[in-house]
């Protein structure tokens, strides 16, 4: 059942009418792969993975049994390709919305909790932190050992906020939109509003063309011409070109000095990417048409 009337526009009714994705003993090859399927879409924030990005060792030992599915969500969690995508690009106030939607399924309730994860963070490290949302007593509760996490903060439900409903909306926008494909950039959507302790009303989708109750404008107040680095213009189109990136420093994060990340640019950008990378101390491992 819709969670209101209009749960068709907030972009929510996939997630209410689901139902949680577990891997049972004895499951076959396809079973195992539905799971696999739901961990990435859901820890990797629905963004898209390539093949060569998917993590086949721990997929087959998923799939043999060898592991569990919350051993396997940790382990993308953990892994290089998680912190290629979120914790290097972002700051550390997202990076902890993003955890708490990710392996919780829902927004953090209050400031408290977002400075206990900083505090884990700066201390421990960024894999203390998330062993810290999978060895919870709440991920035990509502996922355990053999069940993908999925989004909890659409439904009412017993130990879930109020609170949780309206700032989900905040994390979440729209069933096909990714959390690295947002207008929002790499800054906290939350921070604000939990410092405040206050819960803003709910912020739809945003829709097209400026039209319509769910558009939202960009934080630079423009809307972009360009898709993945590419004019929309059919006249102004150009080759894209993929770069692999060996090493630079991450801003935001001091402590973290190198990363390694591919990126997609227009000819047009090409120069003055290469001349960013450049700066930061990164070395062009390869350059090629994408």
């Amino acid at each position: 059942m819709a969670i209101t009337v209009t749960a068709d526009r907030l972009g929510t009714t996939p997630f209410a009418e689901q139902s949680p994705v577990e891997l049972r003993p004895k499951a076959s090859s396809s079973d195992a792969q539905a799971v696999i399927y739901a961990v990435y879409r859901q820890v990797l924030g629905n963004d898209y993975l390539m093949r060569s990005e998917r993590l086949t060792e721990l997929e087959s030992l998923l799939t043999n049994g060898s592991i569990s599915v919350r051993d396997f969500v940790r382990a993308v969690a953990k892994s290089d390709l998680y912190k290629t995508k979120f914790l290097y690009p972002n700051f550390q106030t997202r990076v902890i919305e993003l955890n708490f939607k990710h392996l919780l399924g829902r927004a953090p309730y209050d400031e408290a909790e977002v400075v206990e994860h900083l505090d884990r963070y700066e201390n421990r490290g960024f894999e203390a932190d998330i062993d810290s949302y999978i060895d919870s007593a709440e991920y035990e509760n509502q996922f355990g050992d053999n069940i993908a996490p999925y989004y909890r903060g659409f439904n009412t439900q017993t130990g879930q906020k109020t609170v949780g409903f309206t700032r989900m909306f905040s994390l979440y926008r729209g069933y096909a939109n990714s959390d690295r494909a947002q207008i929002a950039g790499s800054q906290s959507r939350l921070a604000a509003e939990l410092a405040m302790g206050s819960s803003s009303a709910v912020i739809p989708p945003s829709g097209v063309d400026n039209q319509g109750w769910a558009y939202q404008a960009p934080k630079k107040g423009y809307v972009s011409t360009r898709v993945f680095g590419r004019p929309t213009s059919t006249a102004e189109r150009g080759q894209l070109y993929r770069i692999e990136v060996a090493g630079g420093r991450s801003l935001g994060y001091p402590r973290i000095r190198r990363t390694n990340r591919v990126l997609v640019v227009s000819y047009e950008a090409l120069s003055k990417t290469l001349q960013q990378i450049n700066k930061t101390g990164g070395r062009v491992a390869s350059i090629t048409p994408a």
